[in-house]
């Protein structure tokens, strides 16, 4: 039997579910596809209500991005019950899957952390028969979001401008570096360099030291967070117009423009412009002229306000009012810089930073950690130890949230990777499917989306067009 053949005969066998709810597939595409019946669709799914709709149940996402921003966000849509098809490069698919180690078994734990509730499509874009697969679900599909280079897309047929002319439904998100336009529009957009250009580095790091990268990539989580957020408005907005749009999201402006400082483009262009993820730190310069400069775990507005080291380990404190200072001086047997004049208030205790600091990391040095831990409890001050990662895994209220998920992957096994962070009272979504291996669900979404025949698929494994991956 030829590869291709084997292929398509274990995806058949795999696929008896798919083939029952093709017919559903159908329904919820029309319905979303057609804003005006929206009524009518949320009567039909209160009607077979199982208890635990997910919001986005019935939209379809076509991914078409790899690495960390645009995957983050497309996780988070299909945690919220969206049916997300991944489209991946046959052979090698998304970078992060060779990112490691670690690897469990011969997945990366990198895409395991942020792949979980997609569906993997091998398509080759070169292909002009795979560009057109493409052309195809996204006329299918609610929402497209991708992150290449500006410009690639098009190049290909499948660019805004081309895809609304038959799909003008779709709520088409591209994120990018820096923006579809401007002098450096067709520049790549990585974590680090959008981080250290949006200034986030420059404050970020010791007070006497150099810039230092937060710890995770957070210029690419906020974008995928502000793209998430973007999506769901569009989602909205075309419920109360009927019409799709573009998105425009980069890595630049989520550090420095509110909803990513996307345009959503329906007819015209409407800009956003506000500070956001640099808060304060913006307003300070755009308002006063004030340059920020890197605190260390410290805050230049608020003192106290940072890490100290215990006996055995670091923990952070907080006094964000004068009643707090002074439960803090209290609580630490500090009672007499109540009093001091140049600890009265906030604005006096930035001004006597040095000082009072010198006096805090005294007495902190003289317990450990857990007599700390012990001491504040209850007392209504903000505090916490710096935990090692173990050690998060290891705290009650991590478990009792919910965040480790466990998943059986047809792969790596049993794996657990972080879950997700916000939980609602009339779902569930701790219910997932684990991250998906490349071209795993190639066959299903042909057939059960596009209607495509055994003997067509066929030619185009045979071809090279698209791939099916063995494990079912």
């Amino acid at each position: 039997m030829h590869p291709a053949a084997r292929l398509l005969e274990g995806a058949r066998r795999s696929n008896i579910g798919a083939r029952a709810q093709r017919g559903v597939s159908l329904f919820t595409s029309y319905f979303s596809q057609h804003p005006e019946c929206t009524q009518l669709r949320g009567n039909c799914q209160s009607a077979t209500d199982s208890g635990n709709i997910k919001p986005l149940e019935g939209v379809k996402v076509l991914d078409l991005t790899r690495v960390l921003a645009g995957p983050f966000a497309t996780m988070i849509l299909g945690d919220l019950g969206a049916e997300v098809i991944k489209v991946e490069k046959p052979g090698s698919g998304d970078d992060t899957r060779f990112w490691g180690p670690p690897f469990v078994g011969s997945e990366s734990a990198y895409f395991l952390s942020v792949n979980r509730n997609k569906k993997s499509i091998a398509v080759n874009l070169k292909d002009p028969k795979g560009t057109k697969i493409i052309k195809q679900l996204a006329q299918a599909c609610d929402v497209l979001i991708e992150n290449y280079i500006p410009g690639k897309l098009a190049e290909m047929g499948l660019g805004y401008e081309a895809l609304m002319k038959t799909a003008p439904h779709v709520i088409y998100c591209s994120i990018t570096g820096y923006g579809q336009t401007g002098p450096l529009f067709n520049r790549a957009g990585y974590d680090a360099v959008a981080c250290a250009m949006s200034g986030l580095m420059h404050i970020t790091g010791p007070e006497d030291g150099d810039p230092v990268r937060p710890g995770v990539a957070m210029t690419d989580l906020a974008t995928g967070l502000y793209a998430h957020g973007a999506i769901m408005a569009g989602l909205l907005q075309r419920s109360k117009t009927g019409k799709g749009m573009h998105i425009d999201c980069n890595l630049l402006s989520s550090q420095i423009y509110p909803i990513c400082g996307h345009k959503l483009l329906v007819g015209q262009t409407a800009g956003l412009r506000k500070v956001a993820c640099l808060t304060q730190i913006a307003a300070n310069f755009l308002n006063g002229g004030i340059e920020a400069k890197r605190w260390g775990t410290a805050h230049g507005s608020i003192v106290p306000y940072q890490s100290f080291k215990a006996k055995d380990g670091y923990l952070v404190i907080g006094a964000g009012n004068d009643q707090q200072f002074s439960t803090v001086c209290r609580v630490m047997d500090l009672c007499e810089l109540v009093d001091d004049p140049r600890f009265k208030t906030n604005k006096l205790r930035v001004q006597h930073r040095k000082e009072l600091l010198q006096v805090l990391t005294g007495r902190f040095s003289g317990k450990t950690t857990a007599e700390w831990l012990e001491l504040f409890e209850g007392s209504g001050i903000p505090y916490g130890p710096i935990n090692s990662i173990k050690q998060v895994f290891s705290e009650p209220q991590v478990a009792h949230n919910g965040l480790i998920l466990e998943m059986e992957h047809p792969m790596a096994g049993k794996i657990s990777v972080a879950g997700p962070a916000v939980r609602f009272n009339s779902f569930n979504i701790s219910t997932t499917r684990p991250p998906p291996v490349i071209g795993q669900h190639t066959v299903e979404v042909l057939k059960s989306i596009l209607g495509y025949e055994d003997n067509y698929i066929y030619e185009l494994i045979k071809d090279k067009t698209i791939s099916q991956n063995e494990v079912q």
